[in-house]
Parts: C-alpha cells; structure tokens; sequence
C-alpha cells in the first residue's frame, strides 16, 4: 500500500474511532474506505476486525475504570457474542467478495435508517424480554462478526429497549461485548489467512488511540452535527458502492 494512502487510513480510522466509540457504526465508514483504496474485500473486512479490536479495547479501558460495566450481568451476552461472532467470521471465509461488498452496501443504508426512524432512548421503555434480548444477540453477534458495520449501534438499542438497561450502561456493555465479538472474529480471519498484519497493527494503534479519548470527549461533542456528517457520508459511500456494484 502507498504510504499517503496510509497515512490517509491511519487519518480516518483514528478520526471514526473517536467518534464512533459513543455512536458506533464506524466500520460502516472505514471499510468501505478500503475498498475505494483497492483493497480486496474479505482482507479489508478481517483487516478492520484486527484494528476494531484495538479499538474496543481502548473504548472499554475508561468505562472499566469509572465502574460502569457489571461483569457478572453480561456474561450470558458475552458467552452468546462468541459463539454468534465465530459463525459470522467462519462465513466470510465461504462468500464470494462480491457478495460481501453487496452485504456491507445493503447494512450500510439499512443501519442509517435505523439511525433516522429508531426511538429516542427517552420514549424506550425498558422491558425485561430475555427471550428477545438474548435471540438477538446471538442474531446480532453473527452479523458482529460478518462485518460489524453497525453492530454496536444495534445492540446498544437492543440492550436499552429489551434488557432494562439505561442508555449510559448500554454505551458501556457494549464495548466490553465488543471487545469479545472482534477478537473471537480476529482470531477466526487470522486463521483463514485473511488478515494483513502490517497496515492492520499501524491501524489498529490509531483506532486504539482514537476510542481512548473518544470515550472521554466524543459524547461531549455537538451531536446533531455528528449525526449529520456521519449519516453523509455513510449514505454517499453506499451509494457509490451500489453503483459500482450495478
């Protein structure tokens, strides 16, 4: 890979990770970033799962310190993230590149109309529907490690509208669940060869660097703007990847 186009990923995958270790769905903006840099489509989809795992770590860390996340509470999440995460990495390894590029154009339009039409945490009344929760994120999970382009959006959702949780300890479950659904998904990719180490190490440090101190300062950010520029430019790309597809 050229070097500025590099420097350029290392640029923009520190810049989502700050952002989106509060909102997520950032591997909806850096995958496909990598393939408009001709990177082959199931390596930039290990590739990122390799550096997503710097990044949850480095998103977790400041919420293990302030005591937000409850261990024993999320084991069963944890153990379903797993086995749903191991699935999903195992599957890329059977599509063809063409069908992933059409899987990630698809999520990434579905997730921003999630993000537009989905309900204010305020008007989400919380309801302890195990049997939904846990369906769902074993569901969830298997996509996690498909491709993970909203992932953790979704699931913060999930936990907020299904397992009783408020919207502060959801943000904070699921960097931990996160941190197991892109390692297990590493592991699996790392295994089938997939994953190319060198701009993989380089952009995971970024990512790492950029979700530390986006768990200090992003949720202090304007989010209306946030929101906007980061449903733009989410939008355009799909388009340009459905295009292309055609």
């Amino acid at each position: 890979m050229p070097l500025w186009n590099l420097v350029l990923l290392i640029v923009l995958f520190f810049a989502t990770s700050v952002v989106g270790v509060v909102t997520g769905s950032n591997s909806l903006v850096t995958v496909p970033l990598m393939f408009q840099f001709g990177i082959d489509e199931k390596v930039a989809v290990a590739t990122n799962m390799f550096g997503l795992t710097f990044m949850a770590i480095g998103g977790t860390i400041p919420f293990v310190r302030q005591g937000n996340i409850e261990f024993g509470k999320l084991s069963p999440f944890l153990i379903l993230t797993i086995v749903g995460s191991t699935i999903g990495a195992a599957l890329v390894g059977l599509i063809s590149n063409q069908a992933i590029k059409l899987i990630v154009s698809i999520a990434m339009i579905v997730i921003v109309i999630f993000t537009l039409v989905r309900p204010r945490t305020a008007e989400i009344k919380p309801a302890r529907m195990w049997l939904i929760a846990f369906p769902l994120t074993f569901v969830l999970a298997i996509y996690g490690g498909l491709y993970s382009g909203g992932y953790v959006t979704v699931l913060t959702a999930t936990l907020v509208a299904f397992a009783g949780m408020t919207f502060t300890e959801s943000i904070a479950a699921t960097k931990l669940i996160n941190v197991f659904s892109s390692g297990v998904a590493t592991l699996v990719f790392m295994w089938q060869g997939l994953v190319d180490y060198k701009p993989g190490i380089i952009l995971g440090f970024a990512m790492f660097a950029g979700a530390f101190i986006g768990a200090h300062y992003a949720s202090r950010m304007n989010e209306i703007w946030l929101k906007r520029i980061f449903l733009t430019t989410v939008l355009l790309l799909a388009i340009k990847m459905l295009v292309d597809f055609v």
